[in-house]
């Protein structure tokens, strides 16, 4: 398609694709000719292209195309993990500060008559952690364009949804697990509450049964304020790797338990009426590579009392990408098209940016199991 490239040449730049607005019938029409949905042959594809495209729109819509099929691929695919992380954003990229204030919520003590009513005592803690950028260059040569046309574009949003969806989910367990198993900022036998000083105990060896997972559900219900007041956590989201998927889902799944006794006796599973919600983190043994395999977490409903809290800078919620003018100058004095390349390679960038963090908080609402 020689002809179509020579348009090219007279685009004037790329503008922010977030920045331009096209009409449904618009977008819609330009990814059926830029995907040549119909199957036209190339010569029609070229002119239906010429026709409807005008020169100054085509750089904008293409941008947009692009930009509108990655959220798309990026929220049908939607993380796993954010149903256990209490999800937020943050104003810049200073230290997050999660405050918590502790007391005044304790049992009443009895006042005797005419005695003195005691002040609560009442203390204030935080935990702190940032959100950072994470991106990368993207780079097709012209002569990937010349060769393809637009058929070198054909997989860009799907790469820069996977590169967004791989960085957070990476972030995100890494705030839940390391190299040498359960992330020791969130687990231990014991660990110190950032924010309160309180000892707390969310971390075992068991391996994961139907008895265990409700001894470890157990566990988590008898968790405790620095009062020593019961807190009632109850875990709802049970995190296994994928060597555990089977495991997890039998347990969930099944109607009958066998007991140990010598003569197995059929009884009544009561996991399932539990109301868990099983998920799957193939992130686990990646960082995980002592424990990745066997270790299962349990996490409680974000909303009764976070474990972690993930965060995106505002205004930055999902995947940005832009693409580089080019830096070349005409010596005819004329715009040069960013599809030109840039002067020293004649390569045409894209760049995708995430802005997000994960930070831990409260380790009563989380429990960790190694399995051994």
């Amino acid at each position: 398609m020689p002809e179509f490239l020579k348009v090219m040449e007279n685009w004037d730049g790329f503008n922010g694709v977030r920045q331009t607005r096209f009409t449904e019938a618009q977008i819609a029409k330009a990814v059926d000719l830029i995907s040549n949905k119909a199957g036209l042959p190339s010569w029609k594809h070229e002119y239906l292209l010429k026709e409807v495209i005008t020169t100054s729109d085509f750089p904008d819509l293409f941008g947009f195309v692009i930009d509108r099929e990655m959220l798309a691929r990026y929220k049908v695919a939607v993380a796993d993990w954010k149903a256990y992380f209490k999800m937020v954003t943050v104003q810049n990229f200073n230290t997050v500060e999660r405050h918590k204030v502790v007391g005044a919520d304790e049992r009443l003590p009895k006042v005797v008559e005419k005695g003195e009513y005691l002040v609560s005592k009442v203390a204030a803690g935080h935990y702190d952690y940032k959100v950072y950028k994470r991106g990368k260059q993207f780079d097709i040569s012209w002569e990937a364009i010349v060769n393809d046309v637009l058929g070198a574009f054909s997989d860009i949003p799907e790469r820069y949804a996977n590169a967004a969806i791989r960085t957070e989910a990476f972030e995100a367990t890494s705030a839940i697990a390391v190299a040498a198993g359960p992330n020791p900022l969130l687990f231990g036998a014991t660990i110190t509450d950032a924010a309160d000083g309180q000892l707390v105990t969310n971390l075992g060896a068991l391996p994961l049964t139907q008895p265990n997972l409700q001894t470890t559900l157990a566990l988590m219900t008898a968790q405790v304020d620095v009062n020593g007041e019961p807190i009632s956590v109850m875990g709802k989201h049970l995190v296994v790797p994928p060597a555990l998927e089977y495991t997890a889902r039998a347990i969930l799944s099944s109607s009958l338990l066998l007991s140990t006794a010598a003569a197995p006796i059929p009884a009544t599973n009561i996991v399932p009426q539990l109301g868990l919600q099983l998920h799957v983190d193939p992130y686990l043994p990646v960082i995980d590579t002592t424990k990745g395999n066997a270790t299962w977490y349990l996490f409680a409903e974000p909303s009764a009392g976070a474990a972690v809290e993930f965060a995106y800078l505002r205004g930055h919620e999902s995947p940005e990408i832009c693409m580089k003018n080019s830096d070349k100058v005409s010596t005819a004095g004329g715009a040069i098209s960013p599809f030109a390349g840039d002067f020293k390679s004649d390569n045409i960038l894209y760049r995708i940016r995430v802005v997000c963090g994960a930070g831990q908080m409260d380790p009563r609402f989380a429990y960790a199991q190694t399995g051994s």
